[in-house]
């Protein structure tokens, strides 16, 4: 009689090894994602921290509608993030709107702030223009996704 290689009492091999790469994945995607933590949606205004997207990964234009903010809500020179529409929108020059992607292009975190002319990501510091969203500095090597906006009056609603 030969005795057989594999147990039927629990697992093969092959299965655990997959399941432990699985875990470790989901580990490192939390770790550079974000965090529900501080999802409290509301707005963070330029140089401040506050609430994050739950994933990073959503698309901003899909929350059109309502109104997204009045145009005396964004700085010239700076701009706003609105964490909870995952969009950042910016005032480069007098009456000039811009919106973009609050979702770091680097490794899916988002953005946090709005200083001194530059988006900035705090999980690994790129900095992304105000003007077009291109990349100013840090390790992101792709700009920030142009999302549109309507301005009409002094509303900006997303298109």
């Amino acid at each position: 009689m030969t005795a057989s290689l594999h147990s039927a009492s629990g697992p093969a091999r092959r299965t655990v090894v997959a399941a432990a790469g699985a875990a470790g994945l989901a580990v490192a995607l939390t770790a550079c994602g974000g965090s529900d933590d501080d999802a409290s949606g509301a707005s963070v205004d330029s140089g401040s921290s506050g609430g994050a997207p739950d994933d990073g990964g959503g698309d901003a234009a899909a929350a059109g509608g309502a109104p997204l903010a009045s145009t005396a809500d964004i700085p010239e020179g700076g701009g706003k993030v609105f964490a909870d529409r995952k969009v950042v929108v910016t005032q480069p020059s007098a009456g000039e709107f811009k919106a973009f992607s609050a979702t770091c292009t680097h490794q899916g975190c988002a953005v946090k702030s709005v200083a001194d002319g530059v988006i900035n990501c705090p999980c690994h510091n790129s900095d992304f223009s105000i003007t077009d969203g291109s990349v100013r500095g840090g390790p992101a090597t792709k700009p920030l996704p142009a999302v549109e906006i309507t301005v009409s009056g002094d509303s900006i609603t997303l298109a």
